[in-house]
């Protein structure tokens, strides 16, 4: 009888690639974690347990087929775990990365709920897919025929991306414009290096351009060109765009120099860490960390970017305010671990008043408990009477989220619909709008969300539009 290659999670722990030091990774923006050499993705594989029902994979907004390639891994037939991973994910190398696992696959892992210690599938994912390109076997689009249909993608974000490459792939001739000089979206300027190298980024534009889609960069919708004029140059437009704009903050002094938006700072550092840019708000110090007390405002993921940004900026201190406790923060509990052994202070339970000086130079800090559930089950903050404090502060980043943009004013479209929140109105599995030929995904349909979502959206969007297509060629072939 063969030797069992899984089922080896009772023999073997649970073990994630090296992290390096906390005093060695916080002075540079390279990532954190080692590569999993082949015998290690091999071991950590086997620890699947193929189980019936894999909750890992109805988990994960893609529906990848995870027990399938952890056991191809298992046994050495990695070329085909990566053929089974990117059937369903556009870009694995990036979701394993930058996925909140701990949320979605491994957080509901079976051998996890058992208490031992979940597969370590982001790591493995992101092995599969680094090898894949090392190997060779990631190749650009290479349709069997081409179609004449053509398809604008306004935002090359992965939603855009994603949806590029699948109509490519099917032969569309594919157009995508975007308002920045390099594609990729938050992917590129408002992720970090330490979480996603912007090589892993810049390689799957190549690969898009390689495989026959084209990009209008630096193109701002209703500046550079007018939504009606894309809408005219294509069969079918989809919108990508993604969400920009940043929630305020509200209070005395809120306005004052030296309050930023997380969104300005995390460009500028993306810029100049890892591209070499001269971003003249850094040089100026504005959006510059170095030497500074900084106080970051938010508990989701933008603010666990801010804070180890500013750590690797050379900040005198670093501190995070959340007006609810370490338990019911948003974002990842494994990123906020990572700040706080790179020399993040965290102050719980507590929210801005206001701020002083202008240019700033601290936060009227009031203290908060938890209260009885809001509409969402999670504890309403209540103000504590008489705790308020300052917090010095010589730079202060608002991480509280992002909006959509008024696009109906922006694009001069009242005809787009959008919804009370302002994100636009479309059906979130084909992406329609109630305009014709024109589709949404991503963050500007559902709000503010994970990439993987964002993926699954523009995947899911393309093949609705190849649907569309092929009834509009058979009703005219009638």
């Amino acid at each position: 009888m063969a030797k069992q290659p899984m089922l080896k999670f009772v023999k073997i722990e649970r073990d994630m690639p090296e992290k390096r030091e906390a005093d060695v990774r916080n002075k540079d923006f390279d990532e954190i974690y080692a590569e999993f050499a082949d015998a290690k993705a091999t071991e950590q594989s086997s620890r699947c347990s193929q189980c019936g029902v894999p909750y890992c994979q109805s988990h994960c907004p893609l529906h990848n087929n995870i027990p399938d390639w952890l056991r191809l891994t298992a046994t050495g037939r990695l070329e085909e775990a990566y053929e089974v991973s990117q059937a369903t994910n556009t870009f694995p190398e990036i979701c394993g990365r930058i996925c909140p696992q701990d949320r979605l696959c491994e957080g509901n892992c079976v051998i996890e709920q058992s208490g031992h210690g979940t597969v370590t599938i982001g790591s493995v994912e992101k092995y599969i897919t680094d090898t894949a390109w090392e190997k060779g076997w990631v190749k650009p689009a290479s349709p069997a025929q081409e179609r004449q249909e053509s398809v604008g993608i306004i935002g090359a974000g992965p939603g855009g991306l994603a949806a590029a490459d699948m109509l490519r792939r099917a032969g569309v001739q594919v157009t995508v414009y975007d308002r920045y000089d390099r594609g990729g979206g938050l992917l590129t300027y408002g992720i970090p290096g330490f979480k996603l190298e912007k090589e892993i980024v810049m390689r799957r534009m190549q690969q898009l351009e390689d495989g026959g889609v084209r990009f209008v960069m630096n193109c701002s919708v209703g500046e550079d060109m007018s939504f009606e004029d894309i809408r005219e140059q294509h069969d079918a437009v989809i919108i990508a765009t993604g969400v920009y704009k940043s929630r305020d903050l509200r209070g005395p002094g809120a306005g004052a120099k030296g309050i930023v938006k997380a969104i300005d700072y995390l460009t500028a550092s993306n810029r100049t860490a890892n591209f070499g840019d001269t971003v003249p708000e850094y040089e100026s110090g504005e959006l510059n960390a170095n030497g500074k007390k900084v106080v970051v405002i938010g508990g989701g993921d933008t603010a666990m970017d801010c804070v180890r940004t500013a750590i690797r900026q050379g900040a005198e201190s670093v501190k995070c305010l959340y007006r609810r406790d370490r338990a019911n923060m948003p974002g990842s509990q494994r990123e906020t671990q990572n700040a706080e052994e790179e020399g993040v202070q965290f102050e719980w339970l507590t929210a801005p008043k206001g701020f002083m000086g202008d240019p700033v130079s601290g936060v009227l800090v009031q203290k908060m408990r938890l209260g009885l559930p809001d509409a969402t089950g999670r504890q309403s903050p209540e103000l504590i009477e008489g705790s308020d404090y300052e917090e010095p502060a010589d730079l202060v980043i608002k991480a509280l989220g992002f909006e959509p943009e008024e696009l109906p004013t922006l694009w001069g479209a009242p005809e787009l619909e959008v919804t009370r929140w302002g994100t636009i109105k479309a059906e979130f599995t084909s992406g329609r709008t109630a305009l014709p030929g024109v589709y949404a995904v991503g963050d500007i349909v559902r709000g503010a969300s994970l990439v993987v979502w964002a993926i699954r959206d523009g995947r899911d969007c393309a093949e609705h539009v190849l649907q569309d297509f092929n009834k509009t060629a058979a009703v005219a072939a009638e």
